[in-house]
């Protein structure tokens, strides 16, 4: 809430409120703020302190007023001075209003969602508040306190004979020999035959993603992308220029129809999925559509990425397209962020032999090698038995809070729209996200709204929850309190 003070006067406070959020992208180019009497209710000030207010951001360029129509950001990225708010922020491009396609028909995706995919991402480093964030994607930092192992390894490593004999030298430029080793062992418990040489670590499966898609793909190439799924995955492909092609995620896989007809009409090179614990959703892949997504690869001739980014809290057993083809048309890609710190930024990919080197090469002209210190202590761990043991641990505390969490959400009145699973639920709120999203940040809350997880980004009414992070019945008070005046 805004707060008289002797230093700052409640129309600094708002302006600064509202330049935080644009500066951030939580509200991007073009997003309507509110109108002077709506702002005025919801922050409990007069109407001349929201003009004035809205006159500082005139003022300092972040708004414009369109005659009859209200207050809109500007697009500060392009029409502001680089040095203005740093370097880093102006060289990220806005990707809630960049072009791009989608569907069977050619034609710019709609405006973008009111919090982005990069908002999203910012809110990882600077948290609306001090509480829980249920649009989180990884566990608390107080789950993850106990992968203390991880430290102990590093020490470990960091004192031994063999690191001070390389330490002075580039990293393995496929990766630690150790790791790949550990890792293609850990392939087999799931079925996905990769010998160590197919292996290549990365920093953290975001890398991993990154690396395919420069490597298989050039500006233009059409891209198959599960939609609902991951925000940042469909604005990284968008900003390397590729056409994203939603493909529908049903609850036994993708929809294959779909599919198909986009086989016909625009010969996609590409197909990225996260066949297990599909995010945000939850789902499966069954072993049929597995099969047939396949077949449709054989025929077309594209590849397949399996986002493989949950496998340490999912079923071992359960279907992988990776597992089935025996890496032949797909790569397998993982990570250790949802389980470890995120901050250690260790990823991996495992790939046909045939494809090996020319991924190599694209490592190579992005990172050189990856930090060998990180991935000997890695390896240490998972020989040792130590990560599958902290995994054992977090399935069961994951399966815990699951069930408080669903229970809270269904009290408050939301719908699962698919079988909660995993670390997400998709729930159906009865009201747009995008306005519910802006009005819980004043609360304190960054949520997840369901218009971040399409590549047409259009109104919604779903939401992604964290069920670690919402397992508090203060949160979902505080939602439906909002959600209600929203109403």
């Amino acid at each position: 809430m805004l707060i008289r003070t002797a230093h700052r006067t409640l129309t600094e406070q708002l302006a600064d409120r509202f330049a935080e959020r644009i500066r951030s992208r939580l509200l991007p180019a073009g997003a309507r703020l509110p109108s002077v009497r709506d702002c005025a209710r919801q922050q409990g000030v007069s109407p001349y302190t929201v003009v004035a207010a809205y006159d500082q951001l005139l003022a300092q360029g972040l708004v414009e007023s369109r005659r009859q129509r209200g207050f809109y950001v500007r697009d500060v990225m392009q029409k502001d001075h680089p040095g203005q708010y740093g370097r880093a922020d102006a060289a990220i491009k806005n990707v809630a209003n960049e072009g791009g396609e989608a569907g069977l028909l050619d034609g710019p995706l709609p405006s973008g969602s009111h919090i982005n995919a990069t908002a999203l991402i910012r809110g990882m480093f600077h948290q609306a508040s001090s509480q829980p964030q249920p649009g989180a994607g990884v566990m608390p930092a107080t789950w993850l306190e106990e992968a203390r192992f991880m430290p102990a390894a590093l020490r470990k490593i960091v004192g031994s004979r063999a690191l001070q004999d390389g330490a002075l030298n580039y990293g393995e430029p496929m990766g630690d020999a150790g790791l790949r080793q550990a890792l293609a062992r850990r392939l087999a418990d799931l079925n996905v035959p990769a010998r160590a040489g197919q292996v290549m670590t990365t920093v953290g499966a975001t890398q991993a993603l990154d690396i395919v898609s420069r490597t298989l793909l050039k500006a233009g190439d059409p891209v198959m992308v599960e939609e609902p799924g991951w925000s940042v995955e469909f604005a990284r492909l968008d900003a390397l220029g590729m056409r994203v092609l939603p493909v529908p995620r049903r609850a036994d896989g993708p929809d294959l129809e779909v599919m198909a007809r986009y086989c016909e009409v625009h010969a996609p090179k590409l197909f990225v999925s996260v066949s297990v614990l599909h995010n945000p959703t939850g789902y499966c892949l069954s072993p049929g559509s597995a099969h047939q997504v396949l077949q449709l690869a054989q025929q077309h001739g594209f590849h397949i990425v399996e986002d493989d980014t949950y496998s340490h809290i999912a079923p071992d057993h359960a279907t992988r397209l990776t597992a089935l083809d025996g890496l032949r048309r797909t790569i397998y890609v993982g990570g250790f962020a949802k389980i470890l710190a995120p901050s250690w930024r260790v990823g991996f990919l495992a790939a046909p032999p045939d494809l090996v080197e020319r991924l190599l090469d694209t490592k190579l002209l992005s990172t050189l090698t990856t930090p060998s210190v990180l991935e000997k202590a890695m390896a240490l761990c998972i020989d040792q038995g130590q990560l599958r043991r902290h995994a054992e641990r977090m399935r069961l505390r994951l399966a815990q809070a699951r069930a408080r969490s669903v229970q809270l959400a269904l009290e408050a009145g939301c719908r699962f729209v698919s079988e909660p699973a995993g670390l997400f639920g998709w729930v159906d709120v009865g009201v747009d996200t995008d306005v519910l999203a802006q009005r819980m940040l004043d609360e304190g809350y960054l949520l997840a709204p369901g218009a971040l997880f399409h590549a047409s980004r259009q109104p919604s009414t779903l939401m992604r929850i964290n069920f670690t992070t919402t397992q508090e019945a203060a949160f979902w008070r505080v939602f439906e309190r909002v959600r209600e005046q929203i109403r």
